[in-house]
């Protein structure tokens, strides 16, 4: 059979595709990882679970995992993913799919996973795991299989649009609200601040003559964001999206949908909002303001976690960095991120976060935030 693969372009969605993911599991293989992921192995996968493709896989973006388009013989598409090794536990990963399946029997529009059946006889020992068997195991690698879902951007200028994913994610916590996950993870500072530092500097990555000014402010930042959470009444977490900015949302004239929940996590709701915000403070109010009159038609939103925005961006910002320097060894990045090495990139870095540090400290923001009614 002959084999046609194209390129997804080269898009990179809004900031970046790991969102606040654990840190990775132990890892099992000194090899590349999706070492010997190619076309013929992605198909032979398919066909191990009943899928035949014609030949014609499309890649598509993603950084974390490797996500191809895939035609079968039947006329149909399908999107595949292969998860990026020790990243997640089949625990977790069956946890994502049974959050997904849930907001789907509560006709949340996101994309469902598919049931997956061993085709006998299959040209490699495969196993499927889950209840449903949505995860599959091949040649060492770990897929699952969702139906094409198509969208664009959504137009964020629009009270409309903002109004209108307020109302979608809200119907999302409404559900996430109602039982916690047993396996994922939870944001906090030690895992996505203070430990991405950690790593940093016990690896090396900040260029030496950028190094005492990106500590000092790494550490006076982390500061203020420990006050931020400390000083926040105990609020109730759940069941989040993890990584709801612009990019991975997709817009139809159905309107918004998620095509996965690759990075859900149990934390505060606002989590979820704050990356559909831009601009200035004015602008900023504005955009809160018409999501949460879309959100509240649905659930409840406790306005003090407002005050948790630029703390969570702060601790974007940090894991961020960390997120690169733990993926380097996939070929993908050094090519992608050619820059992270340098010391500009961190003289840029260090600038950020003392942006943040005044960001944080400037009251009168937050405080305006929430008195919105």
């Amino acid at each position: 059979m002959s084999i046609a693969v194209q390129l997804a372009g080269s898009y990179t969605p809004a900031s970046y595709d790991a969102g606040v993911t654990a840190p990775d599991l132990p890892p099992q293989s000194t090899d590349p990882p999706f070492a010997g992921l190619t076309p013929e192995a992605v198909l032979d996968a398919l066909e191990a679970v009943g899928l035949r493709g014609d030949g014609r896989l499309l890649q598509l973006n993603s950084y974390e995992n490797r996500v191809f388009q895939v035609y079968l013989e039947t006329g149909d598409v399908v999107v595949a993913k292969f998860y990026r090794p020790g990243r997640w536990s089949d625990a977790q990963i069956l946890e994502e799919h049974s959050f997904t399946a849930e907001l789907v029997a509560h006709e949340v529009p996101v994309v469902g996973f598919k049931t997956l059946l061993v085709h006998v006889p299959s040209r490699h020992p495969t196993r499927v795991t889950g209840r449903p068997s949505t995860l599959a195991h091949t040649c060492g690698h770990r897929y699952s299989v969702s139906e094409r879902r198509s969208g664009r951007a959504p137009e964020l200028e629009h009270a409309q649009t903002l109004e209108w994913i307020g109302r979608f994610i809200g119907r999302m916590h409404a559900v996430g609200r109602t039982r916690a996950f047993a396996h994922r993870g939870k944001l906090d500072i030690a895992t996505f601040g203070s430990g991405p530092r950690d790593f940093l500097l016990e690896h090396e990555w900040v260029s030496p003559q950028v190094l005492p000014d990106w500590l000092r402010a790494v550490n006076t930042a982390l500061d203020q964001v420990r006050e931020a959470f400390e000083s926040r009444p105990e609020s109730r977490t759940l069941r989040l999206h993890g990584d709801c900015h612009p990019g991975n949302i997709l817009w139809s004239e159905a309107g918004p949908h998620f095509v996965d929940l690759d990075d859900a996590i149990t934390g505060p709701a606002i989590q979820d909002l704050w990356m559909l915000l831009s601009g200035d403070h004015a602008s900023m109010t504005g955009q809160i303001a018409t999501v949460l009159s879309g959100y509240e038609n649905f659930t409840d939103f406790d306005r003090r976690e407002l005050r948790l925005i630029e703390p969570l961006r702060t601790l974007r910002l940090i894991h961020h960095s960390a997120w690169l320097a733990r993926r380097w060894s996939d070929p993908a990045f050094p090519l992608a991120f050619p820059w992270f090495e340098g010391p500009a990139y961190w003289s840029q870095q260090t600038i950020q976060l003392n942006e943040q540090i005044d960001a944080m400290r400037d009251q009168s923001v937050s405080s305006a935030l929430t008195r919105l009614t």
